[in-house]
Parts: C-alpha cells; sequence; structure tokens
C-alpha cells in the first residue's frame, strides 16, 4: 500500500508539473495555476495534511528547476494545502478543504508573499497586489479540486488500485 501511495503522490506531482505547462494565468510578477490549487484540493482529501505539502513542495521545486514557475509558487502550494488538510482531517467534508486551499493561499499565502518577494525576489510590491491573483487562483483551483475530489472520493483510487 505505501509503494502505491508514493505512486500516486508521484503522478500528482508530475500533473501539478504538467498542468502549469498549460494552464495558468499572468498576475503581475506571479504567474497563477489554477492546477496546483486542485491538486492540493485533491491530495488533502486522499492523503491528508502532510503528503499534501509534500506533493505541493515537490511540485514547486520541479517547475522552479524546469523555469515554469517562481519562488512564489512554495508559500503559494504549501501554505494551502496544509490548510486544506487540516480542514478536510478535522471536518471531513470536502467543501471545507476547497475553503481552506482558498484561505490558505487566497488570503495568509499572499500575505505572506509580501516579505517573501521583498527578500528574495527584490520586489517592493504590497500586499494588494498579491492577493487577487492568489485569491482568484486559489478559488478556480478549488472548484475544479472539489468537484475531481468528490467524484474520486466514489472510488477510492487508493483501494481501486
Amino acid at each position: 500500500m505505501k509503494t502505491r501511495k508514493l505512486v500516486l503522490m508521484a503522478m500528482f506531482v508530475a500533473i501539478g508539473v504538467a498542468g502549469s505547462a498549460f494552464v495558468y494565468f499572468p498576475a503581475g510578477i506571479a504567474r497563477a495555476y489554477p492546477i496546483q490549487h486542485a491538486i492540493n484540493v485533491i491530495a488533502a482529501v486522499l492523503f491528508g495534511p502532510g503528503p499534501a505539502i509534500l506533493i505541493a513542495f515537490l511540485t514547486g521545486v520541479v517547475r522552479i528547476l524546469t523555469g515554469t514557475g517562481s519562488l512564489l509558487a512554495f508559500p503559494g502550494g504549501m501554505i494551502g494545502a496544509l490548510l486544506a488538510g487540516m480542514m478536510y482531517a478535522k471536518f471531513g467534508k470536502i467543501w471545507l478543504a476547497g475553503f481552506g486551499e482558498v484561505v490558505g493561499t487566497g488570503i495568509i499565502a499572499s500575505l505572506v508573499a509580501v516579505p517573501y518577494a521583498r527578500i528574495l525576489l527584490g520586489t517592493e510590491f504590497g500586499a494588494l497586489f498579491f492577493v487577487p491573483p492568489f485569491f482568484i487562483s486559489s478559488l478556480t483551483g478549488a472548484i475544479l479540486g472539489g468537484i475531481l475530489a468528490m467524484r474520486l472520493a466514489k472510488t477510492d483510487p487508493l483501494k481501486a488500485w
């Protein structure tokens, strides 16, 4: 079962990386990737907060190494994955995992991105610069991820595999 879980997690990283190459929209110095947010919600539901954070981290690393992402992929993906996983683990509702993703990425990570971008990227943008793109990206991804997670919850892919 552990091998299957690791393979499925690696597939989510691959889907996140491939999806970021095709589905994104520019948002100032950042790019918004709704596929990553959908993966965060699905991973939070299937695996829990720890593996969801790991998937978000590895996806960010590969995207940065391949030039399809920026350093903003870390706070944007990992904080949303953490909150989505925690909300689902505590309440067991898929829509709350999506809500956790939106709050984690759209609000908390966008505020964390201000000093993060100032230190690592040398930008002087304020909080309102990051909030709209992070929020829109996480909202669209959370809706997509919620729909897919509801479908996957009916089949339980870990057992079906």
